[in-house]
């Protein structure tokens, strides 16, 4: 139920926008002076009046609507009070519904989105938690609003290192132990390369040779190097079904090779590149930054070459109407290139290209190297906090059926919580003990909450459905009216989430919602009432309910019946 849309449509003033109305109209932080205001003091110019003026003719020009109780000018702003009767049964009729939120705004958009990104043979680590919790819920959000997404999983699967491997392997692996280790071995004999490059540096030149018979379609080093990607799929795909995370496409950087030469050479038809000491470069110094790099003075490729091939790939295999790519801030200056070059080649959806950066995580002990082995590994971050969800259910609830799948659910959901409650571009310093802390504003309050409702409804039976007309007046207190504008509110903040590309303004608004819905669970009796009286609580509770689950759902966390 869009309160401001009801009320701009009832104001008219010469000059000015309906629309411009509508934004100017924002709810009060003081219910006595309403629940919704109108300022005035922008419209005195263009009337020629004062706002205290202004605010009284539109007072009394003001007609008649149902949802509006009273009108109030004062100092120069027009005051709404709303009828809470018309607009709490309103809003928990539409809120109860299973379309409730959903939208097909959508509808015949394509959107692609580029996110975790893993390195083949490389640990999945809780650096990779941000990208992957922001993408796998831009994911969810978006087909939620109808759209068409392709969640991409852009694969590190090219590069020196797959040599650095082989080498490692052939001196130091063991089959047996790689298959029964996975990707932790690999990262074993991977640490132990770079350690012994230091002393031996012929080891580099037997890793690039290696490399170089991967790109020539040597047997053995093919065999070899997808029998790392595979060992690692196996592996980071357990985590992702952990983290309710899908991906439709794995194409990462080796699937570009063959990709790349069209794009240059319409960049070279198109004269934008240029030869320096040797390199082939697209040169953006008029536009303030340093030339996009894109084959080396000895012919190798770079991360720009196959970005710009999988970008036209992406546009020509699904004609998207934007391109996400989540990826670290640290790379924004590679994006930035990388889009202008886009745009300069004439290419209209370059616009539509977006990255969608984030902060990085470090260490407390420092930052983390892959090459060093000084890495959390995101799998052991998990188990470590399902084992501390299940601690405390043994000391609180003991007798909980399904202990082990409620701690699940609990462990996994504080830690993807943690990447999602705060704006994406902030710094995260990484900390066991604060990604486990279970009170406060975290994953498990909410969790919780939603136990709280579920056991009222179970306690409350078929009572919901009583053939009894409503007596929405047991809702006209100040706890019933915060919890029914939080709930009315569900709608506009996934579409606001998924247009600032900001899961965090879900997961706030999930953590208000609680706070309200526990203050009006303890300051009002639900159950035990009057049949019409308990209705509209029962309605409340059963709306709260279903945001909580849905909107946790948008973010991929599982809520456990009770706990």
């Amino acid at each position: 139920m869009d309160i401001k849309k009801i009320l701009s449509e009832q104001i008219n003033i010469e000059g000015i926008s309906q629309e411009e109305i509508y934004n100017l109209i924002t709810g009060t932080a003081n219910p006595s002076l309403g629940d919704f205001s109108l300022p005035c003091f922008r419209f005195a110019k263009a009337l020629r009046k004062s706002p205290v003026q202004i605010a009284n003719d539109l007072k009394d020009a003001f007609g008649g609507c149902p949802v509006v109780s009273d009108v109030q000018a004062v100092n120069g702003y027009l005051n709404f009070f709303v009828d809470n009767k018309v607009m709490s049964a309103t809003v928990l009729d539409e809120a109860r519904q299973d379309s409730f939120g959903k939208s097909d705004v959508g509808n015949g958009k394509t959107i692609c989105i580029d996110y975790s990104s893993i390195n083949i043979a490389k640990p999945f680590h809780i650096g990779h938690l941000g990208t992957t919790a922001i993408g796998g819920s831009l994911y969810k959000l978006y087909k939620n609003l109808g759209y068409n997404v392709i969640g991409i999983n852009h694969l590190g699967d090219w590069g020196t290192q797959f040599g650095k491997l082989i080498v490692a392997y052939d001196l130091w692996g063991d089959k047996e132990k790689i298959e029964q280790g996975g990707v932790e071995a690999l990262q074993e004999i991977y640490v132990k390369f770079h350690q012994e490059e230091v002393d031996h540096p012929e080891l580099t030149e037997q890793a690039r040779a290696w490399f170089a018979k991967i790109e020539q379609g040597d047997a053995r080093a093919l065999e070899l190097f997808h029998w790392f990607k595979d060992i690692t799929l196996k592996e980071v795909n357990k985590i992702y079904k952990r983290l309710n995370v899908t991906f439709d496409s794995y194409n990462g950087e080796s699937f570009y090779n063959d990709k790349m030469q069209p794009v240059l050479d319409e960049l070279e038809s198109k004269g934008l590149v240029k030869l320096s000491d040797g390199a082939k470069i697209v040169d953006l110094e008029e536009f303030g930054m340093a030339p996009c790099l894109l084959v080396k003075a000895d012919g190798a490729t770079l991360y720009a070459t196959r970005d710009l091939a999988a970008a036209f790939y992406r546009k020509n295999t699904y004609d998207f109407y934007k391109s996400l790519y989540v990826v670290a801030y640290q790379q924004n200056l590679h994006f930035k290139q990388f889009f202008k070059v886009l745009e300069l080649m004439g290419h209209e959806w370059a616009k539509d290209c977006i990255h969608v950066a984030y902060g990085m995580v470090s260490l407390a002990e420092g930052s983390m190297s892959t090459r060093k082995g000084n890495v959390v590994w995101l799998s052991k971050v998990l188990d470590a906090a399902v084992e501390k969800a299940k601690s405390i259910i043994e000391e609180k609830n003991p007798d909980l059926a399904d202990k082990d799948e409620v701690a699940e659910k609990i462990g996994v959901g504080a830690v993807m919580f943690s990447a999602l409650q705060n704006g994406r571009i902030k710094d995260i310093t990484f900390s066991l003990d604060k990604v486990l802390t279970f009170e406060g504003e975290t994953c498990p309050y909410l969790q919780y909450t939603y136990a709280r409702t579920n056991s009222v409804l179970i306690k409350a039976g078929n009572a919901i459905n009583a053939k009894v007309a409503p007596d929405y007046a047991s809702l006209d207190n100040a706890e019933s009216k915060e919890l029914i504008k939080l709930i009315n509110r569900y709608p506009d903040i996934i579409v606001d989430a998924a247009e600032k590309y900001e899961p965090s303004i879900l997961a706030k608004y999930l953590i208000d919602l609680a706070q309200a819905y526990n203050k009006f669970y303890f300051e009002h009796r639900i159950l035990d009432e009057e049949v019409s009286r308990q209705l509209p609580r029962l309605y409340a509770t059963d709306a709260t309910n279903k945001i909580i689950k849905n909107g946790l759902s948008l973010l991929g966390i599982d809520v456990p019946a009770h706990m």
